[in-house]
């Protein structure tokens, strides 16, 4: 069994594997990076750290996450294709209150390859509806990972 945080993009559930997750926040005041993604929400500190926030609604459908009670900063550790050692990533989600716990191979392949993001892992039919894994590490575009993590990429540049 696995334990997964459950989140909403619009009407749809999707899931976080709760190892990736560090910490769950409520909505935090963020510096704004200019030049950025608009789904880029900004920095914040964490125990004396910046931490870069994406909004996940914004960088799924356009549209920025709704600063509701249930809007949550969920930090993850975010390791780029599982590879270098994981850095701190905020992601900015709705409705994520809940979890979920079941087999991981309880999630199927979905049936769609190359259409849609490569951050959506397989999907679960359960009360909800159809409940899609998320996959953390896959969530940045490579030019994006470079802006936000720039010492990493340089200690993996030759």
């Amino acid at each position: 069994m696995k334990l997964f945080l459950l989140f909403r993009l619009g009407a749809d559930h999707y899931a976080l594997d709760a190892t990736e997750v560090a910490e769950v926040l409520p909505l935090t005041r963020l510096k704004q990076i200019p030049g950025a993604p608009a789904w880029v929400a900004g920095l914040m500190e964490r125990r004396g750290q910046p931490v870069p926030v994406i909004d996940l609604p914004a960088l799924a459908t356009g549209v920025p996450a709704a600063l509701r009670a249930s809007t949550r900063t969920v930090l993850v550790h975010y390791r780029r294709h599982g590879g270098e050692p994981g850095r701190l990533l905020g992601l900015r989600l709705e409705s994520a209150t809940q979890t979920l716990r079941c087999p991981p191979e309880s999630f199927v392949d979905g049936g769609i390859a190359g259409a849609s993001p490569r951050y959506l892992g397989p999907v679960r039919n359960d009360a909800r509806g159809l409940v899609q894994w998320v996959r953390v590490e896959a969530l940045l575009p490579d030019e994006v990972h470079a802006m936000l993590f720039a010492d990493t990429a340089e200690e993996a540049a030759p």
